[in-house]
């Protein structure tokens, strides 16, 4: 999407908001022996009271109304009976809809006391995110997100999974263009200001592969290594991105 009138900003403003407030109060309520499920329902009852829907399910029938993930699992876990345990990471990713705009957003967070390296895993991946946001100038090429990723995750020592990816966003949940955690030499086309797009580093100290579960949706780190996402909605703009969310 190109958000090009004050009521496009001003509406991706709105979700983005309302999905910030679904992840902090999910987010208080990550500890030691809740299910998944009990953190999606909170999700659930929030859409409803601040009248947004959510992306997952609108767009692709997805069984829960977050996408909430456990440690190997690098992304799309589906909420059911899994009970949170002490030292894990949690990722909880929260995408909706409302009025006709889209946002999306997620993070990853501690399950009680968790192991130093994982702490520090958490930390470089918010500050991939954050070097990608600080390479979003309308003008620069697309692909110098993907170079400003990679070499902060590869200054840290972790490795990027490959595959996973932020996206366009805004009239839709998943829209052109792909905007890689990588350097991609061939993506040189220039970011035009009013540009929406997810930018979404997903870091580990494993091999850097995925590969997708039996239930048809999880997708799993290759070698059973944790791994941690961090994801922000933001307009390109000639200066720093309007982050909505």
């Amino acid at each position: 999407m190109i958000a090009k009138t004050d009521e496009d900003i001003e509406g991706l403003k709105e979700i983005g908001g309302i999905i910030r407030q679904v992840l902090d109060e999910m987010e208080q309520a990550v500890r030691p022996g809740i299910t998944t499920r009990d953190l999606d329902e909170i999700a659930g009852r929030m859409f409803s009271d601040l009248g947004a829907t959510s992306a997952p399910k609108l767009a692709y029938d997805f069984p829960g109304y977050t996408c909430i993930s456990v440690h190997n699992e690098a992304a799309h876990g589906i909420p059911g009976d899994r009970v949170l345990e002490e030292g894990q990471l949690v990722n909880i990713d929260v995408s909706a809809e409302k009025g006709g705009y889209w946002a999306d957003s997620g993070r990853s967070m501690p399950v009680g006391r968790v192991a130093s390296h994982l702490t520090d895993l958490c930390d470089a991946t918010k500050k991939a995110l954050d070097a990608g946001i600080n390479a979003a100038r309308a003008g620069n090429a697309l692909n110098m997100i993907g170079r400003a990723v990679e070499g902060l995750a590869t200054k840290r020592g972790y490795r990027i999974i490959d595959g996973l990816v932020g996206h366009g966003v805004g009239s839709n949940i998943h829209e052109p263009p792909d905007v890689h955690n990588r350097f991609m030499p061939n993506l040189r086309s220039p970011l035009v200001e009013g540009l929406v797009i997810t930018i979404e580093p997903f870091l580990t100290k494993g091999v850097g592969r995925y590969k997708e579960s039996d239930d048809g949706w999880t997708l799993l780190t290759w070698d059973g290594s944790p791994s941690a996402q961090y994801e922000h909605t933001l307009i390109i703009t000639k200066g720093a991105p309007i982050i909505v969310t």
